[in-house]
């Protein structure tokens, strides 16, 4: 094992440490480790991150089960179209990008750059939406469900879309349309989310498992070190608050995306 497996591990396990904190964030830290830590094309990282977040987010997704802060009506409108969003772009749509997108200026825009453009993009958003925590002001177990049937599907599709271009779970996808269209508490918000991020992370990794010569030795490896990583988190959640991780974390991926942007055009 090199140095740079190592690290990679330990990013991995930093990674777990994180979801486990603040109930999220995994793939926007597992894509960077896997492409620029690890040197994986970024197709294939963002298959394994959807393998990775998966596995990882299932432990979450057990616990909230437990807890009851799963609302399973919520889940199956919202997850089913999510899910074919993501299995079709992993098995489809991904695969059929050619190598060249487009040139600008005599730049040539590859596949891999533009995929992770795109994921600079959308984390972007999470960064924001992490800082401002608009979300989180609605937590009020009063709130009157509202299941918006139409507008959830159609929002379950396109967040399952986005989640299987970048290689992403979509808990900061999830959670503002759990949260603003179904007027779910946010506890239980969060804890759908997982459950739902588990599910479709995983079924759109089987749409990947057709074109990628997937090494599971690794991937089974860089998985167990996520998991210990969230099993330490959520036993740290019961002295740290989360909440309070959320914004620092939030001005990370700022940052980190503008890095992403910088480093792949420049």
């Amino acid at each position: 094992m090199d140095s740079y497996q190592i690290l990679g591990y330990s990013a991995s396990l930093v990674a777990g440490i994180i979801m486990g904190l603040i109930g999220g964030g995994g793939s926007i830290l597992t894509v960077p480790i896997l492409v620029y830590l690890l040197a994986y094309n970024p197709v294939i990282a963002t298959a394994y991150s959807l393998f990775v977040v998966g596995t990882t987010s299932t432990i979450g997704a057990i616990q909230s089960l437990r807890r009851g802060l799963v609302d399973y009506r919520a889940a199956i409108i919202f997850a089913l179209p999510s899910i074919i969003g993501i299995y079709l772009t992993r098995k489809y749509l991904v695969p059929a990008l050619p190598d060249v997108m487009f040139t600008v200026s005599g730049f040539k825009v590859s596949s891999g750059i533009f995929i992770m453009l795109v994921f600079a993009i959308v984390i972007l958003f999470a960064s924001i939406s992490m800082i401002v925590k608009k979300a989180n002001s609605i937590d009020d177990n009063k709130h009157e469900l509202n299941y918006n049937i139409v507008t959830v599907i159609i929002l379950g599709l396109v967040t399952g879309v986005i989640s299987g271009f970048v290689g992403a779970g979509g808990g900061f996808l999830n959670i503002p349309v759990l949260v603003f269209f179904i007027r779910l508490p946010m506890k239980k918000a969060i804890g759908t989310s997982l459950f739902i991020i588990s599910i479709k992370s995983l079924i759109g990794f089987l749409g990947d498992i057709e074109h990628i010569d997937i090494d599971w030795s690794f991937l089974l490896q860089f998985t167990l070190f996520s998991i210990m990583g969230i099993l330490i988190g959520i036993y740290l959640s019961k002295f740290i608050d989360g909440k309070k991780l959320k914004k620092g974390f939030g001005f990370f991926t700022l940052i980190m995306g503008a890095y992403i942007i910088l480093k792949e055009l420049f």
